[in-house]
């Protein structure tokens, strides 16, 4: 139970929270409620194996039967149990709106719920749960706070069904719409004293004699009778001890949650965000004014909690918790259609568990009994001594010779040792019958069934394992919840928290992550949070693939047959993983070794690398060789270009120096042009369609004409670069070789 020193106070949403009369009215609710709890009490002996009441064996006992137990309804429990071990699952956290944001928040709460679910014993709880939920319909685990500051924060513990009463009119599965859940509990004066000091006057005076609210119920939390034989005490129980003991200072305390509905104001998102209209907080104003939320107006549960002590109420006030559910999660079984009450898989198995041993009994007294047949004084002793003697295997019986030479005297002692048939069929049926009731095969237990093949028995196997698929699936959603109530803790703790380290191993490093960090939005003028526990939007899923040893070990066994095939240097990268999956010793260690020799290159690789190093070198210098021979190219066309540019200036300088040289003769004598038109044509000139103008500026010079007439002589050329014909006497020049020109003029 949940500890609480504080004072009664007034729950929100009601006056003066729960009163004596409805208690009562919740307690007479409960005794009228179907009887199923000295049944299941019944059944849950038969799995322990306490099969025989007291009334059997005083019978067999008269009879000379030996009391027989063949315990097959355990064994069949223990197979289902180890299913739940091998198909076990890890919690994973998964945020609705995948992100940066939310996945960042996903994996340190992830990391937090890991660590609860080992430390808190969540798995451990919900395995026991799991035991009484497919033996007889029901199990119960607490998810609290633990008060003991030097223990985990948290625990999940398993609850006794006989300690646990709740409202039978709720059909909900996770009793979301229950009215009350009630919890019966002997403590010790000075614990409960403790727990609540404000009242320990009254509770050092009550002393256990609170009795007509001890007893909600007869059904249940008693003696069943039953035992393995007489020398076993099983006629008390501790519950029973304690109802009739009051001078063992012990008092039984009530904790009742219970609910109310109320009708409040929510906001609505687009994204689907649901959250409780508070008016005092400034943004939830500010998303009604933009638009961004929708109000809605609903009726939801509040929770409560109150502790009883008798008549007497000891605390009254709201739940503890952030979340509005009961603190107790059911595993439930098959219920009753009309009743909605829980059984199991033993309900089916009693008659025949008991067909069993009765058959065995009678088998084994059949096989030693003896019977005689004999006339009165045919011996010499009391009817006693020979009944005792006579079932001995050295028995010495000694006759009444004078009786025996009468006439119809007899003595006869007749012993069947043989088994009948049809009762070894009748037993072999009772032990099969037990296989058809629970759907559980022998192959399912391990045993050797009718199966004739590895496949007919793999086939039988799956059979059985899908009769329990209802059982599994209840299951599942009840871990889940007790995931989801274990996460609500872990967030209410986390919202002051701002830096988070997740451990890595071999294969990942150390991972920091910033939550609750302070922001500040310019646009909307409102302080937020990135990275909010309070306010990202996770949920729980199981994680499909198992979390069993078992279950390592088949992946290990298929990595390695997948790392034989691997080439070498996927062997490399492959081999941390594997050996992540062995359950060795400092593994972390090995896997750092192997990742480090990893690094080191073997003489191959090193052979490789020089070959690289010189194939690189050897390119690196063809690639600068070509680089030359470009530059050199570039560089001779650049030269080239320069010569071209330079001859074309020296063609066009001296075709212009030419040109005026041609001027300056046609200037002096213009009789000339016509005759040098007529060379020229005669040599083959063709006067072009168009020409460039060189615009060389001329000077107005007037001709200059002899008076007489005369021609006028022609200029030495004087230039360096057309030196004059030199005069050699007679020549065969002629015409425009001529040095002269009257040396062309008629004579």
């Amino acid at each position: 139970m949940t500890t609480y020193t504080t004072p009664s106070e007034q729950p929100a949403g009601q006056k003066g929270g729960i009163e004596l009369d409805e208690f009562t009215r919740y307690l007479h609710e409960i005794m009228n409620q179907p009887a199923w709890r000295s049944r299941a009490d019944r059944e849950m002996d038969y799995v322990d194996g306490n099969q025989l009441d007291a009334e059997v064996l005083q019978r067999q006992r008269a009879l000379g039967m030996p009391p027989a137990i063949e315990p097959l309804i355990g064994p069949a429990i223990e197979a289902v149990l180890g299913l739940e071990a091998k198909t076990r699952t890890d919690w994973r956290l998964s945020a609705d709106h995948p992100g940066k944001e939310g996945d960042e928040v996903a994996a340190a709460l992830n990391y937090k719920l890991n660590q609860a679910e080992r430390q808190s014993k969540a798995d451990a709880a919900c395995t026991a749960a799991f035991r009484t939920q497919v033996c007889v319909g029901i199990g119960w685990v607490e998810v609290a706070r633990e008060s003991d500051p030097f223990k985990y924060p948290y625990r999940a513990t398993v609850v006794h069904r006989n300690e646990i009463y709740w409202d039978h009119l709720s059909v909900a599965q996770d009793m979301s719409d229950a009215r009350y859940l009630l919890r019966r509990r002997w403590t010790d004066i000075e614990q409960a004293v403790l727990k609540f000091p404000q009242h320990a006057d009254l509770l050092r005076l009550c002393m256990g004699r609170w009795t007509d609210r001890s007893d909600l119920t007869m059904d249940g939390s008693s003696s069943t009778g039953l035992a393995m034989n007489l020398l076993d005490e099983r006629g008390w129980s501790i519950e029973e001890q304690q109802w009739r003991d009051s001078e063992t200072g012990r008092v039984c305390l009530y904790e009742l949650w219970y609910r109310r509905w109320v009708n409040v104001t929510v906001l609505k998102s687009k994204d689907g965000r649901v959250v409780e209209y508070d008016k005092a907080n400034p943004a939830h104003d500010m998303l009604l004014a933009t638009g961004a939320v929708k109000p809605v107006r609903a009726v939801m549960p509040r929770m409560f909690v109150s502790f009883w002590a008798g008549p007497h109420k000891l605390h009254d006030g709201p739940t503890p918790y952030t979340h509005h559910d009961f603190p107790y999660v059911p595993f439930w079984g098959h219920r009753e259609d009309r009743t909605g009450i829980p059984f199991g898989r033993v309900r089916g198995m009693v008659y025949l568990q008991d067909n069993v041993n009765a058959t065995t009994s009678k088998i084994r007294w059949g096989l030693g009994a003896t019977r005689t047949e004999r006339t009165k004084g045919a011996v010499a002793m009391s009817d006693a001594q020979f009944r005792q003697q006579v079932s001995r295997v050295d028995a010495d019986i000694v006759l009444d010779a004078d009786h025996m030479a009468r006439q119809g005297a007899r003595f006869e002692v007749i012993r069947d040792f043989q088994l009948n048939e049809q009762q070894y069929k009748m037993l072999q049926d009772s032990r099969i019958g037990i296989e058809r009731a629970s759907g559980i095969s022998s192959g399912f237990m391990g045993q050797k069934g009718t199966a004739t093949s590895g496949l007919q028995e793999q086939t039988q196997i799956e059979q059985a394992t899908q009769t329990l698929a209802a059982l599994m699936d209840n299951f599942k959603q009840a871990r889940t919840k007790v995931g989801e109530l274990l996460l609500s803790l872990i967030i209410e703790d986390m919202q002051d928290e701002e830096t988070m380290v997740i451990p890595g191993n071999a294969i990942r490093e150390d991972r920091q992550i910033a939550l609750n960090q302070p922001a500040f939005d310019p646009v909307a003028q409102i302080h937020y949070r990135t990275n909010d526990v309070q306010r990202t939007r996770l949920k729980v899923a199981l994680d499909d693939v198992p979390a069993s040893s078992s279950f390592r070990a088949q992946q290990l066994n298929a990595m390695s047959e997948a790392f034989k095939s691997m080439p070498q240097n996927m062997q490399v990268v492959a081999l941390p993983h594997m050996l992540a999956l062995m359950d060795i010793p400092e593994k972390e260690e090995i896997v750092k070794a192997v990742r480090a020799a990893a690094q080191q290159s073997t003489p191959e690789q090193i052979q490789q690398q020089i070959d690289q190093a010189v194939q690189e070198a050897l390119t690196k210098a063809q690639v600068e060789l070509k680089a030359r021979e470009v530059a050199i190219k570039e560089r001779k066309a650049d030269s080239e270009t320069r010569e071209i540019d330079a001859r074309s200036v020296q063609i066009g300088v001296q075709a212009a120096y030419s040109a005026m040289q041609a001027g300056a003769q046609i200037a002096q004598m213009p009789q000339i042009a016509p005759v040098a038109d007529a060379v020229m044509q005669g040599a083959g000139y063709i006067k072009p369609a168009r020409g460039d103008d060189p615009n060389f500026p001329t000077a107005q010079v007037p001709v200059a004409v002899p008076p007489d007439g005369a021609m006028p002589q022609v200029q030495q050329n004087t230039s360096p670069v057309f030196p004059p014909v030199p005069d050699d006497g007679t020549s065969p020049m002629a015409g425009i070789e001529t040095p002269t020109v009257t040396d062309n003029m008629p004579a």
